[in-house]
């Protein structure tokens, strides 16, 4: 299960850095086609920044090995963030990516939330595993110990 849960995270954080790569270079034309037309900010400024944040999400998901369910929560929230992006490109019939038809766009939207779960399931948010919660723990006795033992000596130094 372990090596799947790793395969799955591996698979996600290269997906999410490469979107993001496209968001800022070849495909940049059709992610501006899919900021509704409602959304407050400028599209392209919008692309480009949903570009860095999956770019960052996506390495984050790879690399932050002791930050990985924060990785995951965010990538999670991120997705329920772009939900409306999604449901406007359906509801304004506008054509992205090969989706050029209600239904392609419609079909669409329930992947959101597989998105979302992938996201949680591989930031070990869910069903998270039981060594890196217990490698949680034990570090955060060692911090605590530190801080305690700082705090003593600042006091000895002091008297």
């Amino acid at each position: 299960m372990r090596a799947l849960r790793t395969s799955a995270r591996i698979l996600l954080g290269v997906l999410m850095s490469g979107a993001g790569i496209l968001h800022l270079t070849l495909a940049r034309t059709d992610f501006r086609a899919q900021v509704p037309d409602w959304f407050p900010l400028d599209e392209d400024l919008t692309v480009l920044g949903s570009g860095v944040v999956e770019i960052a999400l996506g390495l984050a998901l790879l690399l932050a090995r002791r930050r990985r369910r924060t990785a995951g929560l965010a990538l999670a929230a991120f997705y329920l963030a772009i939900l409306p992006g999604n449901v406007g490109q359906y509801l304004e019939d506008v054509s992205a990516f090969g989706l050029d038809t209600d239904a392609a766009r419609l079909a669409r939207l329930p992947f959101q939330a597989l998105l979302v779960l992938w996201a949680l399931w591989a930031g070990e948010v869910l069903d998270p595993d039981p060594d890196a919660v217990d490698a949680a723990r034990e570090g955060a006795r060692v911090r605590r110990a530190r801080v305690a033992t700082a705090i003593v000596v600042v006091l000895v130094l002091l008297v």
